[in-house]
């Protein structure tokens, strides 16, 4: 209601109780009453003010909740970590049929994973290529990415139960701090498998690694059997890891 209506609507009311009599001396208090009239008018203007905010809060995060693309750049600017992976998966497996975050390659369609050789922590030279005949998780992640934090226990896990059946974990790390930090970090947490610091070639190597956490499951014969882009399941992982050591 405008202003100009609400000042007619009091004259009004005003006119009306003046007319009023009554035989055992009451009077209205006009002032009284207009004065709370004029409080349920204020109360109900808020009420519906903050309706209109709540509203207008509401249809700003539908987008958010209704189209998976702005969850996911949402989850990008929470975690700075990306769940955008199909070039990832397009360049290192072809044209294999991928479910949402991982896929699995039958034996007959894999590629050899890219060698590549990194130091780690003491300076020890590390080649992919060294590790063949094992079966290797390797993992791509970061000390800033949070889903890396939550995956990497799960792996220190992994090596431990499965290192006497020929297997290995290895981590690149892609943060830009180098030692100080990247060494701190996997010494609190106790990371039991070789670490390294990544580079923009070996980056080259695996699509960019525009997405981390970027694992890739690698089978004894140094051909990529597996990958999983994103925050993925352990059930995955140990379910991928079976059936590769299963493989004659």
């Amino acid at each position: 209601m405008e202003p100009d209506d609400g000042r007619e609507i009091d004259r009004m009311i005003a006119e009306q109780l003046s007319s009023f009599q009554s035989g055992n001396g009451w009077q209205p208090n006009l002032d009284r009453g207009l004065s709370l009239l004029r409080e349920h008018r204020a109360a109900r203007r808020s009420r519906n003010r903050w309706t209109k905010v709540a509203a207008g809060a509401l249809v700003a995060c539908l987008p958010i909740v209704a189209f998976p693309a702005t969850r996911a750049l949402a989850a990008r600017c929470v975690t700075a970590c990306v769940a955008e992976t199909a070039l990832v998966r397009q360049l290192l497996l072809g044209n294999v049929s991928t479910r949402a975050s991982s896929a699995f390659v039958m034996p007959r369609d894999r590629r050899m994973a890219p060698d590549f050789a990194l130091p780690d922590e003491s300076g020890r030279l590390v080649r992919l290529s060294d590790s063949r005949g094992k079966v290797v998780l390797l993992n791509f992640w970061a000390t800033w990415c949070l889903p890396c934090e939550k995956e990497i226990p799960w792996f220190i896990e992994l090596q431990r139960e499965n290192a006497s059946r020929g297997f290995t974990a290895l981590g690149v790390s892609m943060d830009r701090d180098g030692w100080p930090v990247v060494g701190r970090w996997i010494a609190r947490r106790g990371v039991n498998y070789p670490v390294m610091i990544g580079n923009s070639e070996v980056a080259g190597l695996f699509g960019g690694l525009e997405s981390i956490p970027l694992t890739v499951i690698i089978d004894r014969s140094g051909r990529i059997a597996a990958i999983h882009a994103g925050l993925c399941g352990k059930d995955e992982y140990e379910s991928d890891l079976k059936q590769v050591f299963d493989e004659k």
